[in-house]
């Protein structure tokens, strides 16, 4: 009889001859949002009782619950690992299913030999799977043709698997997508991704484009990706530079609440914005804010600038952190942790980022910067993680929990903010801040998906500024 204990190295069976009717082997588990997660991405079952908690609400169980099929992979991980083991060949399988299983339940599937016959190896398992409360949930019968040579081999260590789950920048499409759209002066969409975001945007009912450019180019980027475009507004514009200062011209008038950035420079598109006579400045720093959720990361994450300012002095790094305490703000993080970035944690005459971190702490003691909580200079490590922060002796209301992170320079918060996007599988969202209207400021590598997180987010600091102003 086997107890489930399991050697930590290494796969052991069961052979045909070994087993004897009455044998029993188990293994538990506890269900986790992972293991739904996990499921619904391998086998394609997004039944909305499993993945959609809204919907889950509304059913009979009233919360969201593992798939049935989990279950029997349960099973399936008893015979196929511990008996009969290696060498198992799975003939059939009969199921009930008798009560749903939660996040949280200890599933313990469990399978007793039944009956042997010689003349295949063949060997039936009774099979049951119970919750944490000894309730029945699965029971069953499996058929199976069992090895006849004993296997012992080293058990192989599984890869490491992240599941990028985005509820946190999903919440934010659904807030924007929930009110009146915004009229959006989209610049110089000539390409297929920057046409396409335009329109996703509008289909989503965040945005009102208004598209600036040379029309032929447009009609003819919106017929290769059969996008109907003849309900909108196109402003005809030979190149970038004239399609920049049209928006800002529409933004100045107040005809559009938003600008997009299309198929053109970043510098291009903010010439016109901060042109001293003509554009869009105000009182405020112009700073770039990416708004992150990191799969691994327990809460929305900031990081400024790494599109705007490129080597930021400290005065400049006064508004850069106020812009982005103000964002956070609009997001509902009413006192959110500001975590200036630096390569150490101790303050060093050779590294000015350390003693503008220093500085900028002191200004907010003094109220030069307000409505966040900032300290620095601290070391990513020690800026999101608190158990890094811990190892260094760090004691801080901030370390471990950063809401905002605040980057040396442009090449910094750049590298941050790529590495996050590509090697985390972080979704992000780009804005600019600091001029009259909000600007979505997208990368050519950027997915759909960010494009239009980016979207939201600036449709949501368009509304903010409008509920200001009333």
């Amino acid at each position: 009889m086997q107890d489930g204990t399991v050697d930590d190295f290494f796969i052991e069976n069961r052979t045909f001859d070994e087993m004897i009717v009455g044998e029993t082997a188990s293994l538990s588990h506890t269900v986790t949002q992972r293991d739904i997660d996990l499921f619904a991405v391998a086998t394609g079952d997004v039944n909305p009782a499993h993945v959609d908690p809204v919907y889950a609400e509304t059913d009979m169980f009233h919360h969201i619950i593992i798939h049935g099929m989990w279950g029997a992979g349960l099973i399936s991980a008893v015979l196929g690992t511990r008996l009969p083991g290696p060498g198992t060949i799975y003939l059939g399988q009969e199921l009930r299913f008798l009560h749903p299983v939660s996040i949280g339940d200890t599933m313990t599937a469990k399978v007793t030999v039944r009956e042997k016959k010689p003349a295949k190896s063949d060997v039936t398992f009774d099979c049951v799977c119970t919750n944490q409360r000894g309730e029945t949930v699965i029971t069953g019968t499996a058929y199976t043709r069992a090895p006849t040579v004993k296997v012992r081999r080293p058990r192989v260590s599984l890869p490491y698997v992240r599941v990028g789950r985005h509820d946190g920048m999903r919440a934010i499409l659904d807030r924007a997508a929930s009110g009146t759209p915004v009229k959006t002066a989209v610049v110089y969409p000539v390409d297929a991704a920057s046409l396409q975001a335009a329109v996703d945007a509008a289909a989503a009912g965040l945005i009102v484009p208004v598209l600036i450019g040379p029309a032929a180019r447009i009609q003819a980027v919106a017929q290769s990706i059969k996008a109907d475009i003849s309900t909108l507004r196109l402003i005809g514009a030979a190149d970038g530079c004239a399609a920049a200062e049209q928006a800002v011209a529409l933004a100045r008038k107040g005809e559009v609440a938003l600008l997009m950035k299309g198929d053109l420079h970043t510098e291009e598109l903010m010439h016109a914005v901060v042109a001293p006579e003509t554009g869009l400045r105000t009182a405020r720093r112009i700073s770039h804010v990416y708004l992150m959720d990191v799969p691994d990361y327990s809460r929305l994450l900031l990081i400024t600038d790494a599109a705007i300012n490129i080597a930021p002095t400290l005065q400049e790094k006064v508004s850069i952190v106020q812009n982005a305490i103000d964002l956070a703000h609009m997001l509902g993080i009413v006192q959110p942790c500001v975590a200036i970035l630096a390569a150490v944690e101790t303050v060093s005459s050779k590294m000015r980022s350390t003693i503008d971190a220093a500085a900028l702490c002191k200004m907010a003691d003094r109220g030069q910067i307000t409505g966040g909580l900032l300290d620095g200079p601290l070391a990513f490590d020690n800026a999101i993680n608190v158990a890094a922060a811990t190892e260094k002796g760090i004691v801080s209301p901030v370390a471990g929990r950063a809401d905002i992170l605040v980057v040396p320079d442009l090449e910094a918060g750049n590298m941050l903010a790529k590495q996050l996007s590509f090697l985390a599988g972080a979704e992000a969202a780009g804005i600019v801040l600091g001029a009259r209207v909000p600007i979505i400021l997208t990368s050519r590598a950027d997915s759909a998906g960010a494009r239009l997180a980016s979207c939201a987010l600036a449709v949501l600091m368009a509304r903010s500024v409008v509920a200001v102003s009333a």
